[in-house]
């Protein structure tokens, strides 16, 4: 009896598992998500619909559709955040599910959808708050920081898939590290930057504070930029130095991202007051990518990927 209940029981848990490569895609298109939520999310602020739907989570007392311009984007903003709570769960119990994932995969995935779940009452927290800029840079800064765990997610989905190698020597990783530290450095004084701009978020009469001085704010963020291209180019001298493919083309992938931001940067710099808000959106996107990319690039010093 028991000899047979036990094959049984072996195909049941089986048939609950999942293959590697379908959790790297399940990984993939969560990451896909976290970066769309940023976009939304700052077009919500950039139009002035925060205060669209004043309630949560309808939008308001009256009637749970929206109804306005303004409304319809901050509740377009929570639909995609839907969809992007359904993609952290399934990446969380696909992480439990997926044969030869260590507990390492399987925390980052827990903790990404830990984050994306918090992003609801914060949010609810800030609209009530009549989106306090502190509160909505904190909202940012925490979609950036679930997106961060989510590409580490998808490194550890890879590396399952392709295989893993050793470590680089002690002077890319720490040099990796700096690079990190400058680009969280260039992304808090972007979003200090953003929310002392021409955009601070309104909906109708009311109209969210304004944080800083615009152009101090940017005085700070170039020189934040400036330090992360410096050590930034550090690191691809050395791995164009040591032939090192795969991080050579990571590291001409993040340049390509920078200038991206750079340039929208600049155009957003230089008509102020006048820049429509899709060119901010782009900026704050390209930001995230570059966050993003940043992580994956200086993890995988860490716990390379087979090639």
């Amino acid at each position: 009896m028991h000899a047979e209940s036990a094959p049984a029981a072996l195909q049941r848990r089986r048939a609950l598992t999942i293959s590697p490569e379908l959790y790297r895609r399940v990984a993939l298109v969560t990451v896909g998500t976290l970066v769309l939520i940023v976009a939304t999310g700052a077009t919500v602020r950039l139009t002035g619909s925060g205060l669209g739907c004043p309630h949560w989570p309808t939008c308001t007392t009256q009637h749970a559709a929206p109804r306005g311009y303004h409304a319809d984007i901050e509740f377009s903003n929570r639909v995609v955040s839907a969809f992007t709570v359904l993609a952290t769960l399934l990446l969380g119990v696909g992480a439990w599910r997926t044969r030869g994932l260590g507990r390492r995969g399987q925390l980052l995935a827990a903790g990404v959808f830990a984050g994306t779940l918090a992003q609801a009452p914060l949010g609810a927290v800030t609209v009530y708050y009549d989106l306090n800029p502190y509160l909505v840079i904190s909202h940012l800064l925490l979609s950036l920081t679930v997106l961060g765990l989510g590409v580490l997610a998808l490194l550890e989905a890879s590396r399952l898939v392709r295989g893993g190698e050793a470590a680089l020597p002690a002077l890319a990783r720490w040099g990796g590290a700096a690079l990190l530290a400058a680009a969280a450095v260039l992304v808090v004084s972007g979003t200090l930057s953003t929310a002392a701009g021409a955009y601070p978020g309104s909906s109708g009469a009311k109209v969210a504070p304004r944080l800083w001085v615009f152009h101090s704010a940017v005085y700070w963020h170039v020189r934040a930029v400036a330090v992360f291209g410096v050590v930034f180019l550090g690191l691809a001298v050395w791995a164009r130095r040591e032939q090192l493919g795969w991080l050579v083309r990571g590291c001409a992938g993040l340049l390509a991202i920078l200038l991206v931001q750079m340039g929208v940067g600049e155009l957003q710099y230089r008509t102020y007051g006048t820049v429509p808000w899709g060119v901010i959106v782009l900026h704050v996107v390209a930001a995230a990518m570059l966050f993003g990319w940043t992580v994956g690039l200086v993890a995988r010093l860490w716990r390379p990927v087979r090639h």
